[in-house]
């Protein structure tokens, strides 16, 4: 009986971590990797230019990636505020880009702002 309970407690709490949502740097990495490594890396650049080091960085000044004329003339600089409305609508920040994906989801969209922030450093 005692390793008939011992087992249900753990399968238990293993479902119970199983359907946790993941929290912080985790949560974000999930989502980057989930939603945005399709286009992007952090270190080089794919159909779209890198991401880390976005924090601070003017849209569409790294001369390794062939921008959208919009986003090179524009005067956006990344931030929390910039990369979730981007996400969220890229059209409404720089009308004419490139970037046709949208993250309707402000939990994921915080998530992977957080994570780029973490990983300009």
């Amino acid at each position: 009986m005692r390793y008939l309970f011992i087992a249900f407690t753990s399968a238990c709490a293993l479902l119970f971590y199983s359907l946790t949502p993941l929290h912080g740097a985790e949560s974000g990495r999930v989502a980057f990797e989930k939603r945005c490594t399709g286009c992007h890396a952090l270190d080089h650049e794919k159909s779209g230019p890198r991401l880390a080091g976005v924090f601070g960085r003017r849209a569409g000044s790294l001369s390794s990636y062939p921008y959208s004329k919009p986003l090179k003339k524009s005067n956006v600089v990344w931030n929390e505020a910039t990369l979730d409305k981007w996400l969220a609508d890229p059209d409404s920040v720089v009308p004419d880009s490139d970037m046709a994906f949208r993250l309707n989801n402000p939990q994921e969209r915080a998530a992977i702002i957080a994570f780029l922030k973490g990983a300009g450093k």
